[in-house]
């Protein structure tokens, strides 16, 4: 019994131990994750309300246009496919709501394929191939950066990253946090088993 219960004790520390050093790792991440002036912005998919960008996809997309604005890329990719309740694609609403606040129509490519962050940035590769494009500067949340920088370099993508931080939603962000650690490791473990 006293065994058992020290295997058990051991086992839980060391969960604790890898969960508190991932949980880490995406925080450094996307506290010290900075942008380079790149070939295109990617705007990685998040919700759309009907026709209109949720909170967490507007930020993103505020974030991408500062960026625009300030010379860092002169092409936009917003991604993102229609989803249950959504009247209209993720990038067709994204690349509206850049349009309102002044980027030109033919610097906002829509990807709008895509039903998760591994094919957000699949489809946006093929994007960037198709217009000769070398670099990138990947928007997302903080908290969503470190697998999203997983995934940009199985698929070759030359990046660098900006991430957001919602301080009006500061429960959904911590959860996002939490939630991150299992899916940094999803991610890891499924390109460990792919060799």
């Amino acid at each position: 019994m006293r065994k058992f219960l020290k295997i058990s004790l051991c086992t839980l520390a060391t969960v604790i131990l890898i969960f508190a050093v991932t949980e880490a790792s995406i925080i450094i991440f996307g506290i010290s994750a900075k942008p380079k002036k790149s070939d295109c912005i990617i705007v990685l998919g998040c919700a759309v309300y009907g026709d209109f960008p949720s909170p967490f996809f507007r930020e993103r997309l505020n974030r991408a246009f500062e960026l625009y604005k300030n010379g860092y890329a002169r092409y936009i990719i917003v991604c993102g496919a229609k989803g249950p309740g959504e009247n209209i694609s993720e990038a067709e609403a994204g690349k509206r709501y850049l349009v309102e606040m002044g980027v030109l129509p033919e610097f906002v490519l829509k990807e709008d394929k895509s039903f998760s962050t591994y094919e957000n940035l699949l489809y946006s590769k093929r994007i960037m191939n198709k217009k000769g494009f070398k670099s990138a500067i990947i928007v997302s949340n903080m908290f969503h950066l470190e697998r999203a920088h997983l995934i940009a370099k199985k698929l070759k993508i030359n990046s660098s990253f900006s991430g957001v931080y919602v301080k009006q939603y500061l429960h959904e962000e911590y959860y996002g946090f939490v939630r991150e650690s299992v899916a940094v490791w999803y991610e890891i473990l499924k390109t460990l088993t792919s060799f």
